[in-house]
């Protein structure tokens, strides 16, 4: 792996302020692009780890740094249900922080309900949301994303990829249709790693003993297609926060922490 690609730790003391730094880092990272470029763009991840993030964010003064109408989110998974649902990643953000700020309704990118146009049929809907990102891209399949924050599961999944699973094996569509995933609901919508791997910087957020596992096992074992968050990083930063009880198990030789 490159530089780039070579993960930086970022531990700690516990998920409260895990969540609070992700968020004052997250702020920072939106307010610099917009002042570079006058616009920025995000891929929004689910979870408890996500929506702590998300909500860390709502309650900061901080927000109002952001021009909230000049920013693209998009999300890196979303639960196949329709739209609405109390389960769906959207539906989740708009609760914690997106129906709290002035966004551009039109910049809003939800992925596809099983309510809508393509019904059942998940991998119809895993390609509406491609070509919506390659529209936005103008040039090249997806976006130029600042920062696409993911959520590590206890079995090393990021995104909806889990392990040995087809879709952690894709190497030319950007979005794929999840069906039979371990963990309900089983069908699912999600980014591939060539796609993740495009974004500007990748942040992987894990917090709890029960995640301790799956970041030691990421950060020193067998590859993307056992351990999905491995193949996850970008393409100027990749950044891993944690608590300390998500850290506990990294062997500290490999991996000493980057500053806070």
């Amino acid at each position: 792996m490159s530089n780039a690609s070579t993960p930086q730790l970022v531990v700690h003391g516990d998920k409260e302020l895990m969540a609070e730094a992700a968020a004052a880092r997250l702020i920072t990272r939106i307010v610099d692009a917009q002042s570079a470029r006058g616009t920025a763009s995000v891929v929004l991840t689910g979870g408890r780890n996500g929506n702590a993030l998300l909500a860390a964010i709502a309650a900061s003064p901080a927000r109002d740094a952001v021009d909230w109408g000049r920013i693209d989110l998009w999300w890196g998974d979303e639960r196949y249900l329709p739209a609405g649902d109390p389960e769906r990643n959207a539906t989740q953000a708009r609760a914690e922080l997106l129906d709290a700020v002035p966004l551009d309704p039109s910049r809003v990118h939800e992925m596809p309900a099983s309510d809508g146009p393509d019904g059942s049929d998940v991998e119809a809907a895993a390609e509406r949301y491609a070509e919506e990102l390659a529209e936005a891209a103008g040039r090249g399949p997806v976006p130029a994303f600042d920062v696409l924050l993911l959520g590590v599961g206890p079995d090393t999944h990021v995104a909806s990829l889990f392990p040995e699973h087809p879709g952690v094996r894709e190497t030319e569509l950007t979005v794929v249709g999840v069906r039979g995933a371990p963990k309900p609901p089983p069908v699912r919508v999600s980014l591939t790693l060539p796609a993740i791997r495009t974004a500007r910087e990748v942040w992987l957020l894990a917090a709890g003993e029960d995640k301790a596992d799956a970041v030691a096992l990421a950060l020193t074992g067998p590859g993307e297609l056992l351990a999905p968050a491995s193949g996850a990083y970008g393409t100027a930063r990749t950044l891993w926060l944690l608590d300390k009880a998500a850290a506990a198990k990294i062997p500290p030789q490999l991996y000493p922490p980057a500053s806070a």
